[in-house]
């Protein structure tokens, strides 16, 4: 029985991670897209480094499409099996896949019009909306705590990871052919104790195996004593004393509406100045309605809100736009207001429209709120360059740019540590640290070392290890 390991290796971006059985049974954990590097990303996403139809069953972590997006390349290689996921990552994939395809499509579709012009041939987009529609027909799902036998060898169990709506520890009991058992822990993304939507990440059973993320793995998160008292303090400052616009560059799913809700509570309160808020996502439109309709993994502090204030995500001055037009609008209109836009990293989407109309304008201000990787348009803009480059054009960054840091949803180093406390270290024989970059592995692998792990191991892209 061995483990090699695909990708979210040297990067945080690209989950894979191929487990094969005694005898010879294929289980892809995630199944993710590379991200943030340009021709480079693409070039590692079509280039799979394993046989698609060899595959028995993927098993999905959650849905961010770092760990769920190049499924659809996957099914349309030859893959025939199953790909297994809880119920609310099940709604929120397909809303995220079809996304994705359309960029891929409009990409492509662009870039085709400039080739054409240089007679270079045509290019073809990693995948298509029909790729996707054939891609969906392979899910089946599984609720968290439940005791799923992928086959007789192999019992599959999720635990609720804390991170994003649906997502979940990937727990596998192994059977091997001396009838030992295995037992193999896949932690996915973990998310953060006290979240101010979703329940904290739930204690699993002890493992033999971990293969744990470690995108915060040498850093702790700001401790932001008032994390809704700096929003607010960006949001006058910006939209009452400059008179600009605030644009929060946020993923569709969590991030948008974490920030919705602190606002919702903010209005209630009588502390939102009276200015416009706009959702400009269709996405994060869709999954909203989601969230809406997942009330049961919300935490309690947020379903006792709920019964004064039925709907979070919804108040006066907040809209959510999805026609383009509408969206387009918003870089003509001179008002003050707060664009909430996807995605994240800034490198796809509307975001990058309101970036380039607003970035060199000092009235404004980007407010970054989540992790973004380095070779990222959003990584750049965090880290203050003077310019960035926006679709092939230079902009000065003369808005202010602010960070919130308190709003990640990955789990920083304390916080990975006490979700691995559950385990017994002298039962633990290897922890394989994937999801980060190199500095933040090192820095881990130290830290568990210090915490009685005996043996902690970075894998490099490709590299295979025996599970005895």
């Amino acid at each position: 029985m061995d483990v090699k390991f695909l990708g979210a290796t040297e990067t945080v971006t690209g989950s894979k991670h191929l487990v094969t059985t005694d005898n010879g049974f294929k289980i892809l954990l995630d199944c993710g897209l590379y991200q943030g590097s340009g021709k480079e990303s693409d070039v590692l996403n079509r280039n799979m480094n394993f046989e698609p139809s060899e595959i028995d069953v993927v098993v999905l972590s959650h849905a961010h499409i770092d760990h769920s997006g190049n499924l659809p390349l996957l099914v349309k290689k030859g893959f025939l099996g199953s790909i297994y996921c809880t119920p609310p990552t099940l709604a929120v994939v397909e809303v995220l896949l079809y996304d994705s395809a359309k960029i891929h499509e409009n990409d492509i579709e662009y870039l085709n019009k400039r080739r054409l012009e240089k007679n270079q041939e045509p290019l073809t987009p990693l995948y298509t909306s029909k790729d996707v529609d054939r891609c969906m027909k392979h899910f089946k799902t599984i609720p968290y705590h439940a005791d799923f036998h992928l086959n007789p060898e192999v019992t599959l169990t999720f635990t609720d990871a804390g991170h994003i709506l649906g997502s979940a520890i990937v727990n596998l009991k192994l059977k091997h052919n001396n009838d030992k058992t295995s037992r193999l822990t896949f932690t996915g993304d973990v998310g953060r104790y006290n979240d101010l939507l979703l329940k904290d990440p739930e204690i699993f059973p002890q493992a033999d195996y971990i293969i744990c993320e470690s995108t915060y793995g040498d850093r702790l998160h700001e401790v932001d004593i008032d994390a809704e008292l700096h929003l607010l303090n960006v949001v006058r400052h910006t939209c009452v004393e400059k008179k600009g616009k605030l644009i929060i560059p946020a993923f569709s799913l969590g991030r948008t509406q974490e920030i919705v809700f602190i606002l919702d509570k903010l209005k209630n309160n009588g502390l939102l100045p009276n200015i416009k808020v706009y959702v400009d996502s269709p996405m994060s439109t869709s999954i909203t309605n989601i969230m809406r309709e997942n009330v049961v993994c919300f935490n309690e502090k947020l379903q006792k809100y709920i019964k004064t204030d039925a709907d979070p995500f919804g108040f006066n001055n907040l809209k959510y736009i999805q026609d383009k037009v509408d969206s387009i609008a918003l870089n003509t209109s001179k008002e003050p207001c707060i664009i909430i836009s996807a995605s994240g990293m800034m490198d796809a989407g509307r975001i990058k429209h309101h970036l380039a109309n607003n970035i060199s304008d000092p009235k404004n201000t980007i407010l970054v709120v989540g992790y973004c990787t380095p070779n990222s348009l959003g990584g750049r803009i965090r880290e203050k360059q003077k310019s960035v480059k926006i679709f092939g054009e230079i902009h000065d960054v003369k808005a202010d740019i602010e960070i919130i840091d308190s709003y990640s949803a990955h789990a920083d180093y304390g916080e990975l540590i006490r979700f691995l406390s559950c385990q017994d270290t002298k039962l633990v024989k290897k922890i394989f640290l994937v999801h980060g970059e190199l500095e933040s592995k090192i820095a881990f692998k130290e830290k568990l070392m210090k915490e009685g792990y005996e043996e902690v191991i970075i894998p490099y892209k490709s590299e295979t290890f025996i599970l005895k």
